[in-house]
């Protein structure tokens, strides 16, 4: 077989593939219908949502069926096909999404997009007034956190796609196999998602929420989105057992799952020997009280509202939620800053969080000290660096180093060429760096800038900054230039 007819059959399975992930997607706008318990006055919306629906399934099986003459149940995808596939089914999940929005909310497309893209990447950015939106979007929106913070490859490999290969699940920016066979690691990971959505429901309830809120806001918190049924976000609720349950939600979404099946076996010790659970405490720790005593203590009289209200803002800034208590604009110059710079950071990596992630930080500090300890060493002694990951040593060479140096590089310079788009549109330096940085880490955080009456290129630069950060950038360009490749090939 020649390398044309293999590429013909790849991309078959690549499009089989695609198209059961776009009928995941039609499975999933049937589910916001679910409100009508709690609001059985909005049917009206209804026929958007089955329209849709029908749409994605039409569209999903003609995928899959013109795709399945290339079945083969043992097939290992690579991951730049891997990347393909993720990529088609995120805009294919994103379009079919944004319609509901197009004919029930009369939005515009650029509105109906941004809308959707923040739900899917969990930014939770958001130009739609929430006080006048029906309930149904609502859900749909956190719906799509949800959904977005596991992954739609992640749920497939669960339940649907017979991959025994890594390609899909890496493509998904997934790096932790919780165990041997991938399909059992994402079984895992879903029902480990699963159960704290539960939990945190249940928790919400049980101190007052509306049961509709509580859904909402768990779903909400522990995929990192930050979509809340409120104007004021959970600012909304002044309890302070309602922050602690959206606190420890928050954490929980931004810590790796494998991090978190270590601990479900009960190996404390080595849950906390993980470099990056002690970075972000240590990050939590150190920048609560500085910003405490250095910025915020002429802000809030009250030592109990002060370590409330930034202990919240700087695990919702740390973790990528964006869920926020105040308003940023009363806070000042250096209480901002440092708040970008967590929103650069980002969450862990293999969780749902966005932004560099703290993994990559971590090894990056660590290599400094390594090159230190290695120029006072002598020269014949062997030394194997390794940071502690999930219940596993991880070794890093020199290739991993350079392999994070680049990806930190590639997303600090789209971080400035954001800022720069802001600058040019005439927003100020401190606005442009917190609301780019936002959209980037896929936070959600809002200085003020992101609304329905944003101009639309500064909505299109969030768009593609949301888009970027969630599928951390080399996904998109494997993905690109596979296809590109492939194209000219078959041109010849």
């Amino acid at each position: 077989m020649n390398y044309k007819k293999v590429l013909a059959v790849r991309y078959r399975l690549i499009i089989k593939y695609t198209g059961i992930l776009v009928i995941l997607t039609a499975l999933a706008l049937i589910l916001p219908l679910l409100s009508l318990v709690f609001y059985p006055g909005e049917t009206n919306y209804i026929i958007h949502f089955i329209y849709s629906s029908i749409f994605a399934f039409v569209v999903g099986g003609l995928m899959y069926f013109y795709g399945h003459s290339s079945d083969n149940s043992q097939v290992d995808l690579t991951l730049k096909e891997g990347s393909i596939i993720v990529l088609l089914s995120w805009i294919l999940a994103m379009f079919f999404s944004a319609i509901p929005f197009l004919w029930g909310m009369k939005m515009s497309w650029t509105h109906a997009i941004f809308e959707v893209v923040s739900g899917w990447t969990t930014t939770g950015l958001s130009v739609m007034n929430v006080e006048t939106t029906p309930a149904i979007f609502l859900l749909w929106r956190s719906l799509m956190q949800l959904l977005g913070g596991a992954g739609l490859a992640v749920i497939a490999l669960s339940y649907l796609l017979p991959v025994h290969g890594m390609g899909l699940y890496r493509a998904e920016a997934r790096n932790d196999k919780l165990l041997p066979h991938v399909k059992k690691s994402t079984a895992m990971i879903m029902r480990i998602y699963g159960g704290f959505v539960l939990s945190g429901i249940f928790l919400y309830w049980l101190v007052g929420m509306d049961l509709f809120s509580a859904i909402n806001h768990a779903m909400a918190a522990l995929s990192t989105g930050g979509f809340s049924t409120k104007s004021a976000s959970i600012g909304y609720w002044p309890e302070f057992d309602i922050e602690l349950i959206t606190i420890i939600l928050m954490l929980l979404g931004t810590i790796n799952f494998a991090s978190h099946f270590t601990l479900l076996q009960g190996k404390v010790k080595t849950f906390f020997r993980n470099g990056e659970i002690r970075f972000m405490l240590l990050i939590i720790g150190f920048l609560t009280p500085l910003l405490m005593f250095t910025s915020l203590n002429l802000v809030y009289a009250s030592l109990g509202t002060n370590l409330r209200i930034t202990l919240f803002q700087v695990v919702s800034a740390i973790s990528t939620t964006g869920f926020s208590t105040i308003d940023f604009n009363t806070w000042p110059l250096f209480a901002n800053f440092i708040i970008i710079i967590l929103m650069i950071i980002g969450g862990g990596t293999g969780s749902t969080a966005g932004g560099i992630k703290q993994y990559r930080i971590y090894i990056m500090i660590k290599s400094i000290f390594w090159e230190i300890k290695e120029q006072f060493s002598p020269r014949n002694q062997v030394k194997e660096n390794y940071i502690w990951k999930g219940d596993n040593k991880e070794y890093i060479n020199a290739e991993h180093i350079k392999e994070i140096a680049n990806y930190i590089m590639l997303y600090l310079l789209t971080f400035a060429v954001g800022v720069a788009i802001f600058l040019l549109s005439g927003y100020g330096l401190q606005e442009s760096l917190f609301e780019f940085g936002s959209a980037l880490g896929t936070v959600g955080l809002s200085i003020g800038i992101t609304s329905a009456s944003a101009p639309n290129h500064i909505l299109i630069t969030e768009i593609a900054g949301m888009f970027l950060g969630r599928l951390e950038f080399l996904i998109i360009f494997f993905a690109a230039i596979k296809i590109i490749k492939d194209l000219k090939y078959i041109s010849k």
